[in-house]
C-alpha cells in the first residue's frame, strides 16, 4: 500500500510539472510575407504555449506592426492582419510609382523583433522598425512591449512602476550620464520618463526614440539601470 501511495505521488508530481511546462510561453522566430511582396521584411518572435496568453501577445505584436506599415492616418487602419498590411504597403508604393514614375527611390520597410527578457512575472519584447517612403531619410523606431507572463495582457508603463517619484529620481541620474557626450539641451525641471521602458538581462532599459527629446541628429538615447537599484520601486520582477 505504501508503495502504491508513493507511486501515485510521483505520478501526480510529474503530471503537475508537465502541465506547468505546457503552460510556459515560448517563442519562435517567424518571418511574415506575402506572395507579391517586394518591399517589406518582417521577422518577429511568435508566442507559443497557453493559447490565451500566446494569442494576446501575438495580437499586440501584430497590432504594432500594422500601425508601423500604415500609410496615412494611424486611426484609420483598414487591414486586419499583418499580411494585409504588407499587401497594402506594396499597393501604396505601386500607386505612387504610377503617379510619379520619375521618382527612382524605392520604398522599404524592415521590422524585427526580439524577446529582451522573460521572467515568471513579465515578458519584454522589442520591436525595431525602419520605414522609408521616399523622404530624405528613413525613420527608425524602437518599441518595447511588456506583457504579464501569467495572462498575456500588455502592461502599460504606468503599471510597471509602483513608486514613480523614486524611480524617476534614479532614472534622471542615469539619463544625465547617458547624454554627457551628446549635444542635448537638458532642463532638469522638464525631465520625463520615456515612452519605452522595458527589461533586459542587465536591468531596466529606458529608451527615447529620435525626436522624442532631441533633434534627429542626436538619434536614439537609451540607458540601462541595474535591477537592484530600482527593484523596490517596480510592480514586477523582471529578472529571470
Amino acid at each position: 500500500m505504501h508503495y502504491r501511495k508513493t507511486l501515485l505521488t510521483i505520478c501526480l508530481a510529474c503530471f503537475i510539472f508537465s502541465c506547468n511546462e505546457d503552460l510556459k510561453t515560448t517563442f519562435s522566430d517567424t518571418k511574415i510575407t506575402t506572395l507579391n511582396n517586394k518591399l517589406v521584411e518582417v521577422n518577429i518572435p511568435k508566442a507559443i504555449g497557453n493559447n490565451l496568453v500566446a494569442n494576446q501577445i501575438n495580437a499586440e505584436i501584430s497590432k504594432l506592426i500594422m500601425t508601423v506599415l500604415q500609410i496615412g492616418e494611424q486611426d484609420s487602419i483598414a487591414s486586419k492582419t499583418v499580411e494585409e498590411s504588407i499587401s497594402l504597403f506594396n499597393d501604396e508604393y505601386n500607386a505612387f510609382n504610377i503617379d510619379f514614375p520619375n521618382v527612382l527611390h524605392t520604398w522599404e520597410a524592415q521590422i524585427d523583433g526580439e524577446v529582451m527578457s522573460q521572467s515568471p512575472e513579465i515578458i519584454s519584447i522589442a520591436i525595431t522598425s525602419y520605414v522609408n517612403t521616399g523622404g530624405a531619410h528613413g525613420n527608425t523606431n524602437i518599441s518595447f512591449l511588456n506583457f504579464d507572463a501569467g495572462t498575456g495582457k500588455r502592461i502599460q508603463n504606468s503599471d510597471l512602476i509602483k513608486n514613480k517619484d523614486a524611480f524617476r529620481t534614479i532614472a534622471e541620474s542615469y539619463f544625465k550620464d547617458a547624454i554627457k557626450e551628446d549635444d542635448v539641451l537638458f532642463e532638469p525641471d522638464t525631465f520625463q520618463l520615456p515612452a519605452n521602458i522595458g527589461f533586459n538581462e542587465e536591468g531596466v532599459i529606458l529608451l527615447y526614440n529620435t525626436y522624442e527629446i532631441a533633434p534627429y541628429s542626436t538619434g536614439i538615447i537609451d540607458f540601462t539601470i541595474p535591477i537592484e537599484k530600482v527593484s523596490d520601486y517596480l510592480a514586477f520582477n523582471g529578472s529571470e
